[in-house]
Order: structure tokens, then C-alpha cells, then sequence
């Protein structure tokens, strides 16, 4: 068996060079410390200078650490961004399952539509068109209900004249400017319209809920004769409204009338045209026979 080893560690020469570098650099480290402070208290101009070259000695492995903490940060942000883009594409998508089913509705509305207009089966009579303008504007939030034409008297709109669409009735003018009108929309509280069932022409008042509907009632009938899915078109008596214009389809049945919606929605329009108030013909009156004395 070997005798254990007697040496000690301050016979390595390994360890004599560590310790004398240490010394070393603790000495030069003493040094720069006293050469800084006797510079900065005797030589202004001479530490700003020494500053400067162990600035531009330093600069090159201060760049390199902001280089590296940039490059982790843009590391990070990209992650960040990768999580982010996942986020919004997660929204995207499902605004465009939203999309989609607003799309499809559309669609079903449009059919409904065209339906609609093939159920009126009305034919268009030579009407006379006095402009067609834009509606930049509609109350939708009131109980009184009107819209602003971009159309007035220097277009040779007047007071009273009715405004509809291809779907059908809008309103009435009920004010004139220079360059705009005010329409007075038929779900307004205030505004009653002849109108009558088209499947029969039984007569009824379409009167303006202030909440987008209207209420019809028949004139003659004793109890409520309209059903939900009853379509309605203007009787042009009275005057102002022409004759067979769609104006609504009914919707809800109570036991004194029917609530309606009208067929052109002020919401959904761009575009009115506006015709000359219809007068409607004076009654045949009957002939006095003449006899001779």
C-alpha cells in the first residue's frame, strides 16, 4: 500500500501561477482605481480622455450584450406575436362564421323577396318619377319616424308627394328645402294609409306603430279578418298614396288587427323615388234623367 502523498497544494506550480495572477490583477486593479481617482481630482481633462478609451475598448462587447438582449427580446416579441396571430385568427374566424350566417340570411331575405313580388303580381303602370335620391338619414330611435332625402325643390320635390321604392311605400314629403326633404316614413304614429288586401281587396288603415310595424285594421269587418302572411298593397282612396304599391305583410294576429311589417325598410334603403301625389278620380255621379213636361 502507497503511502499517502505529503505534498501540499503550494508546491503545485498550477496553483503558485493562479495565486500570482490573482495578485496581479488585484495590483492593476489598485493602480487603475488610484489612477482614476487622481485624475478625476487632478487631471479633469486627463480622466475624460482615460473614460473615453476604456469606453471605446468596452464598446464592442456592449454592443454584443445589447445585440443579444435584442435578439431575445425580438425572440420574445415574436413569440408574442405568434400567440397574438393565433388569438386574432381565432376572432377572424369566427367573424367569419358570423359573416356567414348574416350572408345566408341575406339571401333568404332576398328570396323572400323576390317571393313576395312574384305573390303581388302587380304591373307597374307608367308612373311618373319626379327624382330619385338618396336617404342620408332616419330616425330609428324615437317614437316619430322620418327620414332626410337628398332631394328638394330645386329637383322639383313639393309638400305631399309620396316616396317608395322598388320594394315598396316609404313615406310622404311633409317638408321641402332647397336641396333636401323630409319624409315622413309610414311607421310613424302619425301616419295612416289606406291600403287593402290583396288577395281580396278587402280595405283596411295601416297605421305607423313608432316602432318599425304597423297596426292594420279592417274598415268593415265586425271581427278581425287578416291572418299572419296576408299581404297588402295602398288603395290610392283619399288620394296622395297611387294604387297598388306593396306597403306591408302581416305578421302578428290579434283579435282587432294585425301587426305588420312593411315591406320597404327605411334601414336597409339607399336610394327613394318620389312620384306626384295621386288624385284620385271624382265619383261618377248619377245621371238626372230629363223628361219632357
Amino acid at each position: 500500500m502507497a503511502p499517502p502523498s505529503s505534498r501540499r497544494p503550494g508546491f503545485s506550480r498550477r496553483a503558485q501561477y493562479g495565486l500570482f495572477a490573482g495578485y496581479v490583477v488585484a495590483v492593476i486593479g489598485i493602480v487603475l482605481g488610484l489612477l482614476f481617482a487622481l485624475t478625476a481630482r487632478f487631471d479633469p481633462e486627463g480622466h475624460a480622455g482615460i473614460q473615453s478609451f476604456f469606453a471605446d475598448l468596452t464598446s464592442p462587447i456592449s454592443i454584443a450584450g445589447r445585440n443579444g438582449v435584442e435578439l431575445v427580446g425580438s425572440g420574445m416579441d415574436g413569440v408574442s406575436a405568434y400567440i397574438d396571430a393565433g388569438s386574432k385568427n381565432n376572432e377572424m374566424e369566427t367573424e367569419l362564421r358570423r359573416a356567414h350566417a348574416k350572408l345566408i340570411e341575406a339571401q333568404a331575405m332576398a328570396r323572400e323577396n323576390v317571393r313576395l313580388k312574384q305573390l303581388l303580381k302587380l304591373v307597374e303602370r307608367d308612373r311618373t318619377t319626379i327624382v330619385t335620391a338618396r336617404l342620408i338619414a332616419s330616425t330609428g330611435a324615437s317614437s316619430r319616424r322620418y327620414a332626410t332625402l337628398s332631394a328638394g325643390t330645386s329637383q322639383g320635390v313639393a309638400n305631399g308627394e309620396p316616396v317608395r321604392t322598388s320594394e315598396g311605400l316609404v313615406g310622404r314629403i311633409v317638408a321641402v328645402g332647397r336641396i333636401t326633404s323630409r319624409v315622413l316614413l309610414i311607421t310613424d304614429g302619425g301616419n295612416v294609409v289606406p291600403v287593402r288586401r290583396l288577395s281580396d281587396g278587402l280595405p283596411a288603415l295601416a297605421t305607423g306603430r313608432g316602432d318599425g310595424g304597423l297596426d292594420i285594421r279592417a274598415l268593415e269587418a265586425a271581427t278581425n279578418p287578416f291572418k299572419p302572411g296576408d299581404i297588402f298593397v295602398t288603395s290610392g282612396t283619399g288620394g296622395i298614396y297611387p294604387p297598388d304599391i306593396p306597403v306591408a305583410l302581416a305578421a302578428i294576429r290579434t283579435r282587432e288587427l294585425v301587426v305588420a311589417r312593411p315591406l320597404a325598410d327605411p334601414r336597409r334603403l339607399d336610394f327613394a323615388a318620389v312620384e306626384p301625389a295621386f288624385v284620385s278620380p271624382a265619383p261618377d255621379l248619377p245621371s238626372v234623367p230629363t223628361g219632357n213636361p
